[in-house]
């Protein structure tokens, strides 16, 4: 039912690179960009943005989670964003209270954001 979702980033620099990063492990590349925004996604569709912060105040987290091909994407996005200097919220492991095959790691992007990656196969 998405077709895409953006976040405004407090430091656009920062995020970039860490979403730069991430989304590679997991197949996902820069695919537009103009002014101040980058779409990320599988050529061509950008299906997630980041831009600059321009409206608001103070911070809201959000929950972001990024599907992954299998368990290995998954930790490759988890060594990625160590390699960043993330926040660890949960390392790479199984969560059976989600379903018995749902296999996921949370970190933190650089503005607080609650960023994920799962696979919901089997190994």
């Amino acid at each position: 039912m998405l077709d895409h979702i953006s976040i405004q980033c407090a430091d656009f620099a920062k995020s970039a690179a860490f979403y730069d990063a991430v989304l590679a492990a997991l197949g996902g590349q820069r695919v537009m960009e103009f002014g101040p925004a980058i779409g990320y996604g599988v050529p061509p569709n950008p299906t997630f943005w980041i831009g600059q912060q321009q409206t608001g105040e103070g911070f809201r987290e959000t929950h972001i989670a990024f599907t992954a091909s299998d368990r290995a994407a998954v930790h490759a996005f988890f060594d990625a964003a160590q390699a960043t200097g993330a926040e660890v919220l949960y390392e790479p492991r199984l969560w059976p209270e989600y379903h018995a095959n749902y296999y996921g790691v949370f970190v933190r992007d650089p503005d607080g954001n609650n960023v994920e990656a799962v696979c919901h196969t089997p190994e």
